[in-house]
């Protein structure tokens, strides 16, 4: 994983044009030299000045990016469709509310409800270079811009009751496939154990090579956990819920003995119905078709991640 200073990242590299043009102008107009993100009708604001690690990272060679042409051309969101390339064809033209509340409750002494404008100001975004690996065998190497987790966990106060956070996607069947045609439950819900969401490679992700989520890759604002497989990291997150027991999550509902509720990479603990020792990284090898890899515990995260699970029977808690 590579963490980008904002010194590396480009004001223009994310702030749209008429705003980058007259960065000066727009500097002296507020304190923290805010600039807009690039989604049409949002107040939300992007830090990129006074820029602040918000974590102790084990920072590596950084991986080849994927082309973003195929990151956001080779998609799982089965709101939009099953096929891989049915959400870049049929999401785009859905428009997200500008201003996108996300509701955060359950096991907290008072509930919130946070604009994205105001997410976007809980902390200084980073630029953060993270492998994904799908469960189908596939991974990439995305560029996501955000921030960890955590400074949005931290705007409510658990209860000692809190021992997991749950995740719902957005869902509207107007414009989505129904839970028949795309053959799992929708909303989409997601979770993870506390200290998984509170680590802090575990990110609340805004944007992606240098621009806003494109709606196929999760638009406006979705959460990032790189050293899981792929269904774990939800898309288009409208609801966060503190809780004490497990969480129900989709493809763990779906289809128990293929998704475990844990979902870590692990090249030692095969899918039902293929082997995931390998994989297949996109966007590499000969004419960008893939190159075979073996596949790393932890997707290659586990000075970062592996004692959160420090004597756990990784095969049987998958």
């Amino acid at each position: 994983m590579l963490i980008r200073k904002s010194t590396q990242l480009r004001y223009c590299d994310v702030t749209p044009k008429h705003v980058y043009l007259n960065r000066r102008k727009f500097l002296g107009a507020g304190a923290g030299a805010l600039g807009a993100l690039a989604l049409p009708g949002l107040a939300g604001a992007m830090q990129l000045e006074n820029f602040e690690k918000t974590g102790k990272y084990h920072e590596l060679t950084p991986d080849k990016v994927t082309p973003e042409n195929v990151v956001t051309h080779y998609n799982n969101f089965y709101e939009f469709g099953t096929g891989k390339k049915d959400p870049s064809e049929n999401a785009p033209k859905w428009k997200p509310d500008p201003v996108w509340p996300v509701v955060i409750d359950g096991e907290v002494h008072e509930k919130k409800t946070l604009d994205l404008a105001q997410i976007m100001k809980l902390a200084p975004l980073e630029e953060r270079i993270y492998r994904h690996r799908c469960v189908e065998a596939w991974s990439i190497v995305v560029p996501w811009i955000g921030f960890s987790l955590s400074h949005l966990l931290k705007q409510v106060e658990p209860t000692g009751k809190a021992k997991y956070v749950a995740f719902e996607s957005f869902y509207d069947p107007k414009v989505m496939l129904s839970s028949l045609q795309a053959g799992i439950a929708f909303p989409y819900v997601e979770g993870l154990r506390l200290d998984e969401a509170m680590n802090p490679l575990t990110m609340v992700t805004v944007g992606m090579y240098g621009e806003s989520l494109p709606n196929q890759d999760g638009a406006p604002i979705r959460i990032t956990v790189p050293w899981k497989y792929g269904f774990k990291s939800i898309k288009s997150l409208v609801r966060i819920r503190f809780v004490e027991n497990q969480p129900p999550t989709t493809w763990n509902r779906a289809a128990p003995n293929e998704y475990g509720f844990y979902s870590n990479v692990n090249p030692n603990r095969d899918h039902p119905r293929w082997s995931q020792k390998h994989e297949q990284r996109l966007g590499v090898g000969f004419l960008g078709v893939g190159e075979r890899i073996d596949t790393v515990i932890f997707n290659g995260y586990g000075d970062e991640v592996a004692s959160m699970y420090k004597g756990m029977d990784l095969i049987k808690y998958y």
